[in-house]
């Protein structure tokens, strides 16, 4: 290549992903607040800590019973409606949340509807943003984006929304909820201006003038995603093999609290703290993500880290003090930052477009929807010592990481794949070839 041509060749991922990336961002701001918001307004309805606690597991139900039918929705939906509907119905749940409040009816039966409605908007919103990231960024920078996206929602949602939330819930609950319906709102106005690259593959390639895939009726697409992964022996070992870790690491976590607040003698003002740990773990796994998928590749990278979250695991268990377990779960939840973004990676180079919203809902249906199995597993454990589910899950994780680690070090670099899709059009700023005296997946210098 000329020296005029790399000069003038972008370096950056593109301004349509910098209008995604902005749109997530206030959406993820609204997210955080409403997390925070939520398990606050239950606990001044009532006291009962089973109610309260069925907060969490009313928050992850939607993704067992909407993931594969969002899934679907995205694949026939211009995939920028699909993120303004998903962002409207939250502003219209977040105004009503506020007018609840602000009349003093709000019952713990009206949180619990709002919740799962706000959840089943998630499986649509998430799955659509996800879906947009391949269509506007070459396969050489999935790892960039998504790591991006990633670190963005982890700052956004634990060191911005959550600290501000509780400050500002404390001093008028109605500041933070007014917040989460500006919020939204904001959301559906960028997704709204979000450019034509963003609508999805199947929308471009009908404007390109190819013919448009045909109209399948919607209870026979329920099974595409399934039979997608199932077809291909890489992806349906890696499901597996996702699908039983997951359920390990929920199992091993499940009474982080009590591990954190009896076991190791923190008081409740520091349990703030191993969160917070976690954070910014997850935020420096997003930093170096890229750079390690470019540097080792992406096989070498998730098996490294899929071993060392199962080590972290153990030694948290095997060594219950604070200062050590502190480090650990901070380099426990970077490593699994980095699995994740890599592993989001991976399939969006593989999925072909117009099958990605319902291979994504098929996958996290069984995945997500196995993690509350992990749970109970994890607090049956507990009940002979708090440590036991650290020990038990980071046993099997590391066997099973060993067991594994030839196949995930298999696992090709996601600009290796040839999924039948085009390199996404050109918006001004992304270019989809590399140099050719630049090594494959190696991310250009900002």
């Amino acid at each position: 290549m000329s020296t005029e041509a790399a000069a003038a060749e972008p370096r950056g991922l593109g301004r349509t992903f910098g209008n995604v990336f902005t749109a997530n961002l206030v959406s993820s701001l609204g997210d955080g607040i409403a997390r925070t918001a939520s398990p606050l307004l239950a606990a001044r309805l009532t006291d009962d800590p089973v109610l309260i606690a069925g907060l969490g597991a009313l928050a992850m139900l939607p993704w067992l019973f909407f993931a594969l039918p969002s899934g679907i929705l995205v694949d026939r939906m211009d995939r920028r409606r699909a993120l303004a509907l998903a962002a409207g119905v939250r502003t219209v749940l977040a105004i009503g949340l506020l007018a609840l409040v602000a009349t003093d009816t709000l019952t713990i039966a009206w949180l619990y509807l709002l919740i799962f409605v706000y959840g089943a908007c998630e499986t649509l919103y998430d799955g659509a943003i996800r879906a947009v990231v391949p269509s506007i960024v070459p396969k050489t920078k999935l790892a960039r984006a998504n790591s991006r996206i990633e670190g963005a929602e982890l700052v956004v949602q634990n060191f911005a929304s959550a600290p501000l939330t509780s400050l500002l819930f404390a001093f008028a609950v109605l500041v933070p909820l007014g917040m989460l319906a500006v919020a939204f709102g904001l959301a559906v106005v960028l997704a709204v201006l979000l450019p034509q690259a963003a609508s999805g593959w199947q929308f471009r390639t009908a404007r390109e003038g190819a013919p448009a895939e045909p109209v399948v009726p919607f209870r026979q697409q329920f099974l595409d995603g399934w039979r997608f992964i199932v077809a291909n022996r890489m992806l349906r070992t890696l499901w597996a093999f996702t699908i039983v870790t997951g359920l390990l690491y929920a199992a091993s976590s499940a009474t982080l609290v009590l591990f954190v607040l009896d076991e190791l003698a923190v008081p409740e003002a520091g349990f703030g703290a191993f969160l917070l740990a976690g954070a910014a773990g997850g935020v420096i796994g997003s930093v170096v993500a890229a750079r390690l998928s470019a540097r080792f590749g992406l096989g070498a990278t998730m098996a490294a880290m899929n071993l060392l979250a199962g080590v972290c695991t153990l030694l948290i268990g095997v060594w219950p003090e604070v200062g050590p377990v502190f480090v650990l779960f901070a380099i426990e939840s970077g490593a699994i930052t980095i699995w994740n973004i890599l592993m989001m990676s991976l399939r969006q180079a593989v999925i072909p477009g117009r099958l990605l919203g319902r291979v994504h809902g098929t996958w996290r249906t069984l995945l997500w929807g196995t993690m509350p199995f992990g749970s109970l597993l994890g607090g049956g454990l507990a009940l002979f010592g708090l440590p036991v589910p650290w020990i038990v899950g980071g046993i099997a994780m590391t066997l099973l990481g060993l067991v594994f680690y030839r196949f995930l070090m298999s696992l090709p670099d996601p600009e290796t794949i040839d999924n039948g899709d085009e390199p996404p059009a050109a918006t001004g700023a992304i270019p989809h070839q590399n140099p050719p005296s630049e090594p494959p997946g190696r991310p250009a210098v900002e």
